[in-house]
């Protein structure tokens, strides 16, 4: 067998500056006050991770809307019932706070069983009494409105968690309801979400729909950076062939705290054995089986070194399981570390679930939702005393030239990669661009390094506090409108989504050796731009590209600067915040035209090549190349127009014999273009 290892795809550490957990005089943390402080908005929309404090934000904010606002009633819907039990009665003025939350148990349909048996009987009820807050599902929320109709919910505040739940396309119900809700503008809107991403190609909100929210984001970065005992948290994927059961242990630490998720039946990576049998091939890997716990339902399994390791199976859908979702909600999992070594689990322990001792999320089999993965990775960015480090690992299989469906794992395998991207650009902290000019000077707040600011380069500075790079670029356009500012300052992160996710854009950007990076980061990301958001101009449109692949670029260059440095598992520095701030020390013109010219794709094809072994990375290549697309005339023609800037710059057209690869491909769009309107004119 090929020796093959994990690699850390990103590592980035964090110092502990306690901010995210310190609470102020009125009893709320970082994130929650900064929500708090849009209370008085009609609609609200809060990104913010997992366990950073949603649940008790959004409890501040009803509370203050029904006692200050003239909001009737609260109504809050979250996906599943296990989730209701976040918002459970709190006495808030023990902290500081001028009410406490409560809700009647008989109005929280997450747990009561419906007035004459049935949930939306019990919301016509709740609707014509006079207590303050409801609590119920997605699904009985949605029944609610079909049944009452939107004006029944006039004045009263609903509040969505988990909002990625929720789509703009005509198919999905709640999305409709919503959109329906917002257009009679007579209720307020509270939603939450822990995800930065769908898990498909819709948008949750249409631009017009989403253009009425305002937004607080709360980053992964300014909620890590602010734990207590954690500094590290590394993502990595790991390829093998075989049954991975064989593999897993040259990834999983039986010493770490961790929940496996094993792949779908029907994935690519299942053994086809059976769920069970699975659970059963990994337990065998790890140790001896001694028995079953009868308190817990949890299996003991002795391993080499002689330790009892206790698993909790939430695969096995028996009764036997319900015992073992007792037992891990219990009071004890939550406060004794030692409680449950490792859980396996298919379809659960992912959103809501919550077992702060969790160091290591290990997922097998390429997940097709972003919104999945970062909720998977949540289970394991819990603060916890003790724990210093966490990581999350995709086992994935590699693509074999033999196997019958090898494009379906090259595509599971660029998907994963994309993923990855995405998850680095979430974890990073948020980039604030300015163009460079010569009244700039320092902002406060920022950290410009050893130096200081210097007046004739491009600088880059650090805010420690809010977790944000502040950084000069040449050449930088400015967004005009208020949506292109909006995109630019907080949708960043969807825009690369749909960039990376985008087949054509992976594909050639890993493995074309003839792509001219420019070809990607001007004509492909122009293109994604302009379909995602029509309504913008073409200035505005050429903003939010350049915004959107200097965000992508910087932090690609800036893994490529700490692998360079042998440093990207370093724990002495700050891993992508240091990174950043010596690439660009290293660079002496930081402006538009030298960052498009960077591939985004090349360091993951980097690590690709250190993770794969060459017949599977060959197998890949090889699919890929098969289909290389000729040029498009729509192509051509944005070829054309880049042409025309170009002259406007230089005072003549592109010279196909041009040295310069991208000044060539421009000639080339100028000549189809030509070509094709040569064909027309005689034809």
């Amino acid at each position: 067998m090929t020796e093959k290892k994990a690699i850390p795809s990103v590592t980035v550490n964090y110092k502990g500056t306690r901010g995210s957990t310190k609470s102020n005089e009125l009893g709320m943390r970082q994130m929650q006050e900064r929500a708090y402080e849009k209370r008085g908005e009609q609609y609200l929309l809060i990104k913010s991770p997992p366990a950073s404090g949603k649940s008790r934000a959004l409890m501040f904010i009803a509370l203050d809307k029904l006692h200050n606002q003239g909001v009737k009633q609260a109504i809050i819907a979250v996906p599943e019932k296990s989730i209701g039990s976040s918002f459970a009665d709190e006495a808030l003025t023990k902290f500081g706070y001028h009410y406490d939350w409560h809700v009647e148990p008989k109005w929280n349909l997450c747990n009561a069983p419906g007035e004459d048996g049935s949930k939306v009987n019990s919301v016509k009820a709740f609707l014509k009494s006079a207590d303050n807050v409801l609590v119920c599902t997605h699904a009985t929320f949605r029944f609610a409105i079909e049944r009452l109709g939107i004006e029944a919910f006039d004045e009263r505040l609903i509040a969505v968690d988990e909002f990625h739940h929720v789509s703009a396309d005509e198919g999905n119900v709640l999305g409709s309801q919503l959109k329906h809700l917002v257009s009679r503008d007579k209720v307020h809107i509270v939603a939450m979400t822990g995800s930065y991403f769908r898990g498909d190609a819709n948008p949750v909100l249409m631009p017009e729909d989403e253009a009425k929210f305002d937004t607080v984001t709360y980053t992964y970065y300014e909620q890590l950076n602010g734990y207590e005992y954690l500094k590290t948290l590394n993502i990595g994927y790991y390829f093998y062939s075989g049954a991975y059961a064989d593999e897993i242990l040259n990834i999983l630490n039986p010493h770490e705290k961790t929940i496996i998720h094993i792949p779908n039946v029907n994935s690519r990576e299942s053994t086809k054995f059976g769920k069970n049998k699975e659970v059963e091939h990994i337990i065998d890997e790890l140790g001896v089986w001694q028995g079953i716990d009868p308190i817990t339902g949890f299996h003991l399994v002795k391993t080499l070194d002689g330790k009892t390791l206790r698993i909790a199976d939430l695969v096995d859908d028996d009764s036997k399981r319900a015992k073992v979702q007792s037992a891990l909600r219990s009071v004890e999992a939550k406060q004794n570390r030692d409680y449950v070594d490792i859980i396996i689990a298919l379809g659960m322990a992912k959103e809501g679930f919550d077992w702060i001792w969790c160091e290591h999320a290990l997922t097998v089999g390429y997940r097709s939702s972003l919104t999945e993965i970062v909720q998977i990775i949540g289970r394991a960015t819990r603060d916890a005393p003790n724990k210093t480090h966490t990581r999350f690992t995709n086992l994935i299989a590699e693509p074999d030239a033999l196997e019958g469906a090898v494009t379906d794992a090259v595509n599971d395998t660029l998907k994963a990669i994309s993923a990855s991207l995405l998850m680095e650009q979430v974890l990073a902290p948020r980039f604030n661009f300015t163009p460079k000019k010569p009244e700039n000077g320092p902002v406060d707040g920022y950290d410009y390094g050893e130096g200081g600011y210097n007046p004739d380069k491009e600088n880059v500075g650090f805010n420690e506090e809010f977790g944000q790079y502040q950084i000069e670029i040449k050449g930088l356009c400015i967004p005009k409108s208020q949506d292109a500012q909006r995109i630019c300052r907080e949708d960043l992160n969807e825009v690369i989504a749909a960039f990376v996710q985008d087949k054509q854009t992976i594909e050639r950007g890993l493995f074309d050796k003839e792509i001219v990076p420019q070809e990607l980061t001007q004509i492909r990301l122009g293109k994604i731009i302009k379909e995602r958001y029509p309504e913008l101009d073409i200035d505005d449109i050429e903003a939010v590209r350049q915004h959107a692949i200097a965000a992508l670029n910087l932090t690609q260059k800036a893994k490529e600067k700490l692998n360079n440095d042998g440093e990207l598992n370093s724990r002495a520095n700050t891993s992508l915040i240091d990174g950043v701030r010596k690439f660009a020390m290293d660079v002496r013109d930081l402006d538009v035209d030298w960052i498009d010219s960077i591939n985004p794709f090349s360091e993951a094809y980097s690590i690709l090549a250190k993770a794969m072994t060459e017949q599977s990375l060959k197998a890949m290549a090889e699919v890929i190349s098969a289909k290389k697309p000729n040029l498009t005339l729509e192509e051509a023609r944005e070829l054309a127009k880049r042409a025309l800037k170009f002259k406007l710059e230089r005072g003549r057209l592109p010279d196909i014999k041009s040295v310069d690869p991208w000044e060539q491909r421009m000639a080339q769009g100028v000549a189809v273009l030509a070509r094709k309107k040569a064909e027309e004119r005689n034809g």
